[in-house]
């Protein structure tokens, strides 16, 4: 059985290069990111290295093409695609699929 799409909040909520938290109907946290490109992504909330739900309040950027939030703990940053460490590749987040319908953004939890 496919997970249905969860969502989230409106597309003018969320500012382009930040992310927002959302918290999912199992209790998982969920970081939601517009990027400056106007893609959305999603990733876990939780901070693998500091250990907080802090990921949402990280920064976005580019490196070599790559789309990542850094942490605002530790400075690590992580693949928005994918959640995969790009300064420890051993580490990774998970990564959800984000779909923008009707002006609403939605995650696959």
């Amino acid at each position: 059985m496919r997970a249905e799409m969860v969502p989230v909040c409106e597309v003018d909520r969320l500012a382009p290069g930040r992310g927002v938290a959302a918290l999912l109907p199992d209790g998982r946290q969920v970081a939601i990111f517009r990027t400056g490109r106007d893609e959305f992504y999603g990733l876990s909330n939780m901070d693998p290295f500091g250990r907080a739900a802090v990921l949402s309040r990280g920064l976005t950027g580019d490196a070599q093409g790559v789309p990542f939030v850094a942490s605002p703990l530790l400075k690590q940053r992580f693949d928005l695609r994918t959640g995969v460490c790009l300064d420890d590749e051993t580490v990774r987040v998970r990564a959800y699929r984000v779909h923008v319908v009707d002006g609403v953004v939605h995650v696959r939890p």
